[in-house]
C-alpha cells in the first residue's frame, strides 16, 4: 500500500509540474496570420481591435469583459442589441475605453498609449489593411504583442483552431478544446453525409443586405459563401464574382433562376429593410424578409415562387457561432439529408454549455410557404 501511495503522490506531482510547464510565460504562439508572437506574461489588459471578438472570448471565459483594457466600437455600432446584452451582464463594459471610431481600421494610437495594455487582438481583415499593418508596427514598437485572429477566411477549418489559440493564450484550454470539439463534431456530421450523397444540391443566391432599390450584392464562395458549398449546393455567383462577392445585376439573377434564396442582414434596418439577429423577434424578421422579396425581380425566381426563402444574421461571418449557421444551411438546402439537424437546439446547447451571455433573438429565419 505504501508503494501505491508513493506512486500516486509522484503522479500528482508530475501532473502539477506538467500543468505549470504548459502555462509557463513567456509564451510563443502562431497566430491567424501565420506570425510567431511572444507574449511575456498572462494577459490582463487586452485591446480588442474588433468588438465582435468579445463573443469568441465569452464562449471560453466567464467574465470576458474583465480582460479588456480597450476595445473597438464596431459591435456596439453595428449591433447595439448584442452590445446591450453584454453590458447588462457586465456593466463595466460601458466604461471600457474605445480605441477607434467603430470602423475597425481607424485605431487611435493616442488612446492606445494611455491604456497600458499587455496584448492586442486584431481581426485578420484589419491586419490585411495598410492601417492594420501600421497598428501592428506601432503596438509592437511600444511593447504590446499583437495576435491576429481569423474568423473570416476558410472559417470551417480555422474556427476551431482559433478558439484553441484563444484558450492557450488565456489559460482556458480545457473550455476552448470542449468548444472546438463541439464545433468539429457537428461539422463532421454535415460533411460525412454530403460525402455519402454528393449531389447535386440546389442552386442558391445569397444576397447581403437586400434593398428594394438595388439588385443584388451576392456572396461569392468565400466567407458565408463557403456554407453553400459545404452542403454540396451551387452558388450562382461562383465563377462570376470575386471570392468575397460583388454586385450581380437583375438580368443575371433572373437568368440563373436560383432554387433557393438566402438574405443576410443585421438588426434594426441599419443597412437594409430586412431586420434579423440579436434582440429581433421572429415576427419582425419574417415580416421584413417577406417585404424584401416582394419585388418584380425576386418574384420571378424559382426560390420565391416555390417558397424556399431564408434569412440569416450577417455577422455570423465574424464569430465562432457560425456552426449554427452551417446547420441552418444544411437544413435549408438539403432537408432530405438533414432531417435531424436543428440549429435551434445547437444554439440552446451553446447557451447552456459555453456562453457567458446567452444569445437571444431570431438569428435565422424561413418564410412560411
Amino acid at each position: 500500500m505504501a508503494v501505491v501511495g508513493t506512486v500516486t503522490s509522484l503522479l500528482i506531482l508530475l501532473s502539477a509540474f506538467t500543468t505549470r510547464a504548459e502555462t509557463q510565460w513567456p509564451m510563443t504562439v502562431t497566430d491567424g496570420a501565420g506570425r510567431e508572437v511572444t507574449i511575456a506574461s498572462r494577459p490582463q489588459a487586452v485591446l480588442l481591435g474588433s468588438g465582435f471578438n468579445l463573443i469568441a472570448l465569452s464562449l471560453i471565459h466567464p467574465d470576458p469583459v474583465s480582460l479588456l483594457a480597450g476595445w473597438s466600437g464596431d459591435m456596439k455600432g453595428d449591433n447595439p442589441e448584442i452590445y446591450e446584452s453584454f453590458r447588462s451582464k457586465f456593466p463595466r463594459l460601458a466604461e471600457v475605453p474605445l480605441i477607434d471610431d467603430g470602423s475597425g481600421p481607424g485605431l487611435s494610437f493616442e488612446t492606445i498609449l494611455t491604456l497600458k495594455a499587455d496584448l492586442a487582438l486584431l481581426a485578420n481583415w484589419q491586419a490585411d489593411t495598410e492601417a492594420g499593418q501600421r497598428a501592428i508596427e506601432f503596438l509592437s514598437g511600444v511593447g504590446v504583442p499583437v495576435v491576429v485572429l481569423n474568423f473570416n477566411d476558410d472559417v470551417l477549418t480555422r474556427t476551431p483552431d482559433t478558439m484553441r489559440l484563444l484558450g492557450k493564450i488565456f489559460e482556458r484550454e480545457e473550455k476552448a478544446e470542449e468548444f472546438a470539439r463541439f464545433y468539429e463534431e457537428r461539422l463532421a456530421r454535415i460533411r460525412d453525409r454530403v460525402r455519402k450523397h454528393p449531389g447535386p444540391g440546389p442552386t442558391v443566391l445569397m444576397e447581403a443586405f437586400p434593398g428594394a432599390d438595388r439588385c443584388c450584392w451576392a456572396y461569392g464562395i468565400g466567407g458565408l459563401g463557403e456554407f453553400i458549398g459545404l452542403t454540396g449546393s451551387r452558388n450562382i455567383a461562383e465563377g462570376k464574382l470575386p471570392r468575397p462577392g460583388g454586385m450581380m445585376n437583375a438580368e443575371a439573377v433572373m437568368a440563373e433562376n436560383p432554387e433557393v434564396y438566402i438574405a443576410t442582414s443585421s438588426p434594426g434596418g441599419k443597412y437594409s429593410g430586412f431586420s434579423i439577429g440579436p434582440g429581433i423577434s421572429t415576427e419582425e424578421a419574417e415580416q421584413t424578409l417577406a417585404k424584401s422579396v416582394d419585388t418584380p425581380v425576386m418574384a420571378s425566381i424559382a426560390a420565391v415562387r416555390n417558397g424556399r426563402v431564408h434569412g440569416l444574421w450577417n455577422f455570423f461571418n465574424a464569430i465562432p457561432l457560425n456552426i449554427v449557421a452551417a446547420e441552418a444551411f444544411a437544413a435549408w438546402l438539403r432537408p432530405d439529408l438533414f432531417p435531424d439537424v436543428d440549429p435551434a437546439r445547437t444554439m440552446t446547447e451553446i447557451n447552456e454549455r459555453f456562453a457567458a451571455v446567452p444569445f437571444k433573438g431570431a438569428y435565422w429565419i424561413s418564410l412560411k410557404k
